[in-house]
């Protein structure tokens, strides 16, 4: 039994779609098309700053971590930002969110980002578990108008 991870790729999208849904589906979220489409676009553009991460377990996908990478006027280069981690259900016992994020942490490393962060609802209390293993939170309140 193996847990893979690898970037996205083409064929990936229909799987991607799946989990992408249920992931809506766990915060209440309902997006349109046309974001959905153009996500996964930006993703497999290889001059978009958007990418992911697919976790495999036995040639299924489980899990995707979709991360991207900015400036900081905080530190002297770039953060990554981990905006998208789920793993399915019926997967989350066996280690996969773990992974992506170690994944992602040595993607970072390797990049030169100086720091990787991200963000969760204050109730998910297992990915919160998940991630304080990681580091405490920072204590910031994100704040979100939208413009549109």
């Amino acid at each position: 039994m193996t847990l893979t991870i690898r970037w996205a790729s083409a064929q990936d999208e229909a799987f991607f779609r799946i989990l992408w849904q249920q992931y809506l589906e766990f915060y209440n979220v309902i997006l349109t098309e046309k974001v959905t489409q153009s996500t996964w676009t930006r993703i497999l553009n290889p001059s978009a700053r958007i990418n992911a991460r697919f976790a495999f377990y036995e040639g299924d996908m489980v899990g995707f971590a979709v991360h991207h990478h900015h400036d900081s006027t905080w530190v002297d280069g770039f953060d990554g930002y981990l905006e998208d981690l789920f793993v399915s259900a019926q997967s989350r016992s066996m280690g996969a969110g773990r992974a992506l994020i170690e994944d992602l942490i040595i993607i970072s490393r390797a990049a030169g980002w100086k720091r990787l962060y991200w963000h969760t609802n204050e109730a998910n209390s297992r990915a919160r578990s998940l991630y304080d293993s990681f580091t405490q939170s920072d204590g910031h309140v994100r704040y979100r108008i939208k413009l549109e």
